[in-house]
């Protein structure tokens, strides 16, 4: 492996490692296409190990923050994807097929069965 290699793989691996970027990923591997705020409640819900309906205002503004302040540009920087918070449209990028062998493997081992259940990426 050379260094350019194990560079990406550090990075990918850096970028996977936050559970609220991988549920935001898994959400778009399924749709390609998603609105911030129905991303928010999906990855709050999944944080929080709650349904949808009850997750209270307060965590939904934390996760909404925290996206938009840090995965969604950290994300973005990687090509991974690309956002309008004007809109709250998120979509993936070309760089998602770089990651994504590795976002499955993530993927089938999450504590969630909801998630691991999922349909392949």
């Amino acid at each position: 492996m050379n260094q350019t290699t194990a560079s990406r793989m550090e990075a990918a691996c850096a970028l996977l490692a936050e559970s609220e970027r991988r549920f935001l990923l898994y959400q778009l591997a399924d749709d390609r296409t998603v609105n911030l705020e129905d991303v928010v409640t999906q990855v709050a819900a999944w944080e929080c190990d709650a349904r949808a309906d009850a997750i209270d205002k307060e965590v939904r503004q934390r996760v909404y923050v925290s996206l938009v302040h840090n995965h969604l540009p950290r994300l973005a920087d990687y090509d991974i994807i690309e956002y309008d918070l004007r809109s709250g449209d998120i979509v993936l990028a070309d760089g998602f097929d770089d990651i994504k062998p590795l976002l499955e493997q993530f993927r089938q081992t999450e504590e969630k069965p909801e998630i691991r259940e999922r349909a392949p990426l």
